[in-house]
């Protein structure tokens, strides 16, 4: 997935209006108050600065082996 793809299920952790606590359990919201950081709502604004995207995954060790004929 990429950062600005549409495939981005909305979640109030990522809305415009949002601000995770410092725990990271809940979200203020503007809107509506103390939310779960992963529900959403109809003024659900996605903002892509505060989505912090899945590290990628480890690349497999090669050895010399591998690239024989």
């Amino acid at each position: 997935m990429r950062l600005f793809s549409n495939e981005i299920p909305p979640a109030c952790q990522y809305c415009k209006y949002g601000f995770i606590t410092r725990d990271g359990r809940s979200v203020l919201c503007e809107k509506k108050g103390v939310t779960s950081p992963f529900t959403s709502c109809r003024r659900y604004r996605y903002a892509p600065l505060k989505r912090v995207p899945k590290r990628p995954r480890a690349l497999p060790a090669f050895d010399k082996s591998d690239f024989e004929l």
